[in-house]
């Protein structure tokens, strides 16, 4: 095997290692944001930031309407900024997005997997069925050192 041959079937492997690593990722970012499209629009987001959406719809083969709807959710979400594109030249400035950090996404999965299970471990006491529940209102806190959001939201 020449090391042409060698080097190309290492690039090979290294390209289905990672994208076996990217799917992964997803599945994963899927549940944190709800829907694969979503989740595919973070990555792409991560590794290409200041995309447009039609640099985003081409990059992930997704139908440019949905991306621009999803990029909408998310922005709102304030899981991905947005800003004016800078031009030299008049016409229209497309926006373009960045996805916000991945410490920073995981800080709000972490207030919002708190706040339900703060919901079921007082489920007894919104049904009215647990007179002796203790008075503490919140008996799971979960932090997640590193992360902007905890600072943001110290309740969570």
């Amino acid at each position: 095997m020449s090391d042409s041959e060698d080097s190309e079937d290492a690039r090979n492997a290294r390209d289905r290692a990672k994208a076996g690593f990217d799917d992964r990722v997803v599945n994963i970012l899927s549940w944190v944001l709800d829907t694969e499209t979503r989740a595919k629009i973070y990555v792409y987001l991560r590794q290409h930031p200041n995309s447009t959406s039609e640099e985003i719809a081409e990059g992930t083969g997704l139908y440019p309407s949905t991306v621009r709807e999803a990029l909408a959710e998310l922005n709102e979400e304030d899981t991905v900024e947005r800003q004016k594109r800078e031009s030299e030249g008049a016409g229209n400035n497309p926006y373009e997005y960045t996805a916000i950090a991945p410490s920073d996404l995981v800080g709000g999965v972490v207030g919002r997997v708190q706040d339900e299970l703060n919901t079921v471990f007082n489920l007894d006491r919104y049904l009215g069925e647990d007179e002796d529940a203790a008075d503490e209102n919140e008996p799971v806190h979960i932090e997640v050192e590193g992360t902007n959001a905890e600072q943001e939201n110290p309740n969570r």
